[in-house]
């Protein structure tokens, strides 16, 4: 009686297919995957979008985007790491996100597509995941750079400003407070690399290469989270839009004249 069976040319044959079938698959797979982590990042940020409105409307104003003043410690403790981050409370803290330190609650503070390369940053929720705009979630106190007005004091109320829906509130960002300061090659006081927040940024600007960058940051500054260098953006009308990093770079047009002011500036 006969038996068939595959010849090893035949099977050489059919191994050949299913790796060029792998191949051409495999680009495709990934850039699911990458698609999804932007469609989850979005979520993410429609989320705490959703926080931050409900805390206006029971406050009146947007909540500090960080506070040193306060004597006690936030609901479900102090955030970071102690050794490079100063303990205090945190836009988050005032409008419930991690109050309790469950894991879906600290989920939705981390962005799903963040690349950074240390893991004692990785792990930090204050680090590479999402920062508010300081100009309009102020800080009660200044620290050695950030003096000015625009950054220090009350923070403001949403139906204050002449375009909410043109004004940046939170982004895809190195730290969880960004100013513009951070995504212009010429930033009014230069930005150091000793504390963490000068290290915030927009990932992807193509400015970021020559900026100053903790180890394991830098991946994520100048390789971009998501497809083709675009970043997640909450606008402070509450909705969230996918813009190419460089749609929020601000560029030196003359001495104290900037672009983008409009996306950056409370107006």
């Amino acid at each position: 009686m006969r038996h068939s069976a595959f010849t090893l040319v035949e099977l050489l044959v059919v191994i050949s297919i299913l790796a060029l079938l792998l191949a051409a698959l495999l680009p495709a797979f990934s850039g699911a995957r990458h698609q999804a982590r932007t469609v989850d990042c979005r979520a993410n940020i429609r989320q705490l979008l959703l926080s931050l409105c409900n805390y206006e409307t029971e406050h009146q104003t947007l909540p500090y985007g960080f506070d040193t003043t306060r004597k006690t410690t936030p609901p479900g403790g102090y955030v970071g790491d102690a050794s490079f981050n100063t303990p205090g409370w945190w836009w988050f803290h005032y409008t419930g996100i991690a109050r309790h330190r469950s894991q879906q609650e600290l989920d939705v503070l981390r962005c799903p597509a963040k690349k950074l390369g240390d893991p004692m940053l990785d792990d930090d929720p204050l680090c590479g995941n999402y920062g508010v705009n300081r100009s309009l979630c102020r800080t009660p106190t200044a620290n050695r750079l950030y003096k000015e007005a625009l950054f220090v004091g009350t923070p403001l109320s949403t139906g204050n400003l002449r375009h909410p829906g043109s004004t940046l509130l939170m982004a895809d960002s190195g730290y969880s407070l960004i100013t513009w300061w951070h995504a212009t090659a010429e930033p009014p006081t230069a930005l150091g690399d000793i504390d963490i927040e000068d290290t915030a940024y927009i990932p992807g600007l193509e400015i970021n290469k020559d900026r100053s960058l903790w180890p394991g940051q830098t991946w994520d500054a100048i390789g971009g989270r998501h497809p083709q260098k675009s970043v997640n953006v909450g606008f402070a009308d509450g909705h969230a839009d996918l813009l190419k990093a460089s749609e929020l770079l601000v560029k030196k047009t003359g001495e104290g004249e900037y672009t983008n002011t409009l996306l950056w500036h409370a107006q």
